[in-house]
């Protein structure tokens, strides 16, 4: 009899494992898409997902604001609203193709993001490729542009939080890319003339600096067809630019103390040098991350963080804590030159299993951005990403923790002044 139960258990156990694979080969981020090139360049991606009545397009431009020239940064800003530069150009694709639109911009890429009924795929593809391919940038609407970028900058300077993150980037990074503003300020604003549009076009806005994936209910032959009868025009590019920048100096460990008339609430924030996006330790970094967020909420509050920004060159770990009233940023001040003190400890088993699978599932969630990740970040194969996110071990969390504890850190303090105009920065030596 028990010879019997430990043979039944014994089969069970060796078909569980031949079905295994199986079940992890279900877990990648997504079925493989049908991949195409056009002659100029343009990389194509398509997943076809029967039924679906809605189909999503997105478009990267594989560079972002790390190319602004300094002293004129928001360059890259002003070309991607150059798209869409009317409200009845960005609503067609609501009140016309049953969609949405969004064009976000960062360090590192430009990427539209359109939704629309399966039935209007071509008269989306139609819009898109010649919004991107021939944007209006003549003076009158760069003009136009360049007044809606600079309200939307003033009223983000309005904000403390805004505030302490551009000045803690600022002394972490100095002029090095990261460091300067991706929307740019009202002084670069200005600087900047439609030719500088223009110039940024001919050099970064070419086909073969892109990709478009195309996802949803679609004929993929049908999708390619239109992909290259209106994006087969798309200019290449006679070389590619590559995103090198000397290295940043080590920031200044002094505290930077920011007196603003306007702010309701302390800000201050704690920033080291991470990883990049390539970096063999990006995954161990996304989940580091989550483990020391989780612990600065439960230290300082609901509206504290830990935040990590990995680009294509390294980025930065940022600890920010917020409170309406000064005490909890008086207090977390008396930290400067200590970061390590804030993240230190040793990392648990269920931390370390939670944050997996918070990476694992994000990873997932994020399937067609991940794909679009290869092209800008240069990374192997989605499959590649995947295995190297399931092999992370929590030895390589504690030993990042450490690296980030032994490096230099950059600090800001903004506080409300009372009364008076806003004052300059002033160093506070801890």
């Amino acid at each position: 009899m028990i010879r019997r139960i430990n043979t039944s258990f014994l089969t069970l156990l060796f078909a569980a494992l031949l079905f295994l694979p199986v079940v992890v080969a279900g877990q990648l981020p997504s079925s493989t898409p049908r991949q195409e090139k056009l002659l100029n360049g343009l990389k194509v991606q398509m997943w076809n997902s029967p039924g679906d009545p809605k189909v999503s397009v997105r478009l990267r431009i594989h560079s972002g604001a790390a190319f602004d020239p300094q002293g004129k940064e928001g360059v890259m800003q002003l070309l991607a609203d150059s798209f869409f530069p009317t409200a009845d150009a960005r609503s067609f694709f609501s009140e016309e193709l049953g969609g949405s639109l969004e064009v976000a911009t960062n360090y590192d890429y430009i990427q539209i993001n359109v939704e629309a009924r399966s039935s209007e795929l071509v008269a989306l593809l139609e819009t898109l490729a010649q919004a991107v391919i021939n944007p209006t940038i003549d003076k009158e609407t760069v003009n136009g542009l360049k007044k809606l970028l600079a309200e939307r900058v003033d009223t983000a300077e309005k904000s403390a939080s805004y505030v302490a993150d551009r000045a803690v980037a600022k002394r972490l990074f100095g002029t090095f890319p990261y460091g300067r503003p991706n929307l740019g300020d009202s002084a670069s604003i200005q600087e900047i003339d439609f030719a500088d549009l223009v110039f940024a076009k001919g050099r970064l806005l070419t086909a073969d600096n892109a990709t478009l994936s195309i996802a949803g209910g679609l004929d993929t032959a049908l999708a390619f067809r239109a992909v290259r009868r209106y994006f087969g025009t798309w200019q290449k590019s006679d070389r590619r630019i590559p995103a090198t920048f000397r290295q940043p100096d080590p920031p200044p460990t002094e505290t930077a103390v920011i007196d603003l008339s306007f702010a309701n609430q302390s800000e201050f924030r704690a920033a080291s040098r991470g990883v990049a996006r390539n970096d063999t330790d990006f995954f161990a970094a996304d989940m580091l991350r989550r483990i020391l967020n989780d612990r600065i909420k439960a230290r300082y509050g609901p509206d504290s963080f830990v935040r990590f920004e990995p680009h294509i060159l390294p980025g930065s770990f940022v600890i920010g804590i917020s409170g309406t009233h000064p005490a909890p940023a008086e207090s977390a001040a008396g930290h400067s030159g200590r970061f390590g003190e804030m993240i230190s400890g040793p990392i648990s088993e269920a931390e370390f299993v939670r944050a997996r699978k918070e990476t694992l599932d994000a990873l997932r969630a994020n399937a067609i951005d991940l794909w679009l990740d290869l092209d800008t970040f240069r990374l192997a194969a989605a499959k590649t990403e995947y295995e190297r996110a399931q092999g992370v071990k929590i030895a390589d969390l504690q030993r990042l923790m450490e690296k980030l504890k032994s490096q230099p850190a950059a600090y800001v303090h903004v506080r409300k002044k009372e009364g008076g105009e806003t004052a300059d920065s002033e160093i506070v030596q801890e």
